[in-house]
């Protein structure tokens, strides 16, 4: 029996350019490709026995898995994705496979962000092209502080590049110890202490209840007229709200962006007009060596699903 397989979200039209799929028509496998968003899930999907989901790019909740009964095995890119219900998979039979991934994409698109905001970089290219010639001052890194939230695996790839730069670098995390901060080049702060005496603050923990709205006004006010915040992380663990207002009224410096509330980010969108922002479409695992992981790893994963065989299972 053939069984339909669904590649999302493939913005690049780029899935064929970095695994073999066509092989899996040898296992009984019809894939299809979708390069833009869905506009309707249920619809688009309900035919399907698998799915391979690039990273959060769309979301399966219980309400959404509960309407596709032919689902039998769901990829994710990566080992840790919020935009799935694992329990609600487990309950309804659905197997969840994972990728590895690249360690260096997210922290060197942090640095890229970070270096862009710094020295005006978007700007003075739109007004080299339009035949001007220079019109903003920037400010060095150096002798500046770094503001790490969340000194885990990238965070502390991001103080290493900070330390590179001659800044100096604070950090806090919720269970963060003085002696991890050290080793990792940092000074274990408390949150409050981390936005008033941070330059520059990159935002690095993980997305979940707790984290949401974890940095808020009174942080980013803390942060001040001159301070830049960075989020590569996701968009949610920054009240979106605040941010905007920081921007528009001017009591926060600028913002550099990878993640947002809703992605792709909707024409029209405030954060797209706002004053004093570099902006990226998440593009932080969007690299052709993680592009390699993620699809041939994914591509592994149903082969030896179909072969009886699941691999990198993130359910029971």
């Amino acid at each position: 029996m053939v069984q339909r397989l669904a590649i999302l979200d493939d913005y690049q039209a780029v899935a064929y350019d970095y695994a073999p799929w066509a092989e899996l028509a040898g296992d009984g496998v019809d894939v299809t490709v979708f390069t833009e968003p869905l506009a309707n899930a249920v619809h688009a999907l309900r035919d399907f026995d698998i799915v391979m989901a690039m990273r959060e790019r769309t979301a399966f909740d219980a309400g959404l898995l509960r309407q596709l009964p032919k689902l039998k095995l769901l990829v994710t890119t990566g080992m840790a994705n919020a935009a799935i219900d694992l329990r609600a998979a487990e309950e309804q039979g659905i197997t969840v496979c994972g990728t590895g991934g690249s360690p260096a994409a997210a922290p060197e698109l942090t640095w890229a962000l970070i270096l862009a905001f710094a020295r005006k970089v978007p700007f003075e290219d739109r007004r080299l092209r339009a035949g001007n010639w220079q019109s903003t001052v920037g400010f060095e890194l150096s002798g500046k502080t770094l503001g790490v939230l969340g000194l885990g695996n990238i965070g502390s790839k991001i103080a290493g590049y900070a330390k590179a730069f001659g800044m100096e670098v604070i950090a806090w995390s919720p269970n963060l110890t003085e002696e991890t901060a050290a080793a990792a080049g940092a000074r274990k702060v408390r949150k409050e202490a981390l936005f008033r005496e941070a330059d520059v603050v990159s935002v690095h923990v993980r997305l979940s209840e707790r984290s949401r709205g974890l940095v808020g006004e009174d942080e980013l006010r803390l942060l001040g007229p001159e301070g830049v915040l960075v989020n590569t992380a996701r968009g949610p663990i920054v009240d979106e709200a605040a941010l905007l207002r920081g921007l528009n009224e001017g009591w926060l410096g600028g913002a550099a962006l990878d993640v947002y509330d809703v992605e792709p980010l909707p024409a029209g969108h405030p954060l797209l007009t706002a004053p004093r922002t570099v902006l990226t479409p998440h593009l932080g695992y969007v690299t052709s060596q993680s592009y390699a992981r993620f699809y041939g790893e994914a591509f592994e994963d149903v082969r030896e699903w179909v072969r009886g065989n699941p691999v990198r299972l993130l359910t029971s």
